[in-house]
């Protein structure tokens, strides 16, 4: 089991990383970024399983896509949801990669959030 000390570790990296990344994106773009929420979390919920969602997903992009917002039908409101347990299995404990692979995630989440699909990220290097 987790000590939340070693939690509160797992969130202060990520959000480091995360604005680190933000604020390394062309200001016309991270203004908007900003407004976008970042839900961390430590693994996919049980519901979220049952709907199909891998239990060792990274991330994951919910909502409406930027492209699709002026539609003005909102179910869900738009929101990347960053799954830290899971980044830091992934990345073997390993600080340094770990916040490398947040920001790959949260890359590749941004994308989908702003209308590229698998291959397109792929084609950028955000797989």
């Amino acid at each position: 089991m987790r000590s939340n000390d070693s939690w509160q570790d797992l969130l202060h990296r990520a959000e480091a990383e995360i604005e680190a990344t933000i604020g390394s994106l062309p200001e016309e773009l991270s203004d908007e970024v900003r407004a976008l929420p970042v839900v961390l979390e430590s693994e996919p919920t049980r519901a979220m399983i049952s709907d199909g969602i891998e239990a060792d997903t990274l991330g994951l992009f919910v909502g409406v896509r930027f492209p699709d917002s002026e539609s003005g039908v909102h179910h869900l409101p738009a929101q990347i949801l960053l799954f830290l347990d899971n980044i830091w299995l992934y990345a073997r404990g390993d600080p340094r990669l770990f916040r490398k692979e947040v920001r790959t995630t949260y890359l590749h989440e941004l994308g989908h959030y702003l209308g590229l699909e698998e291959d397109d990220l792929f084609d950028r290097g955000m797989e």
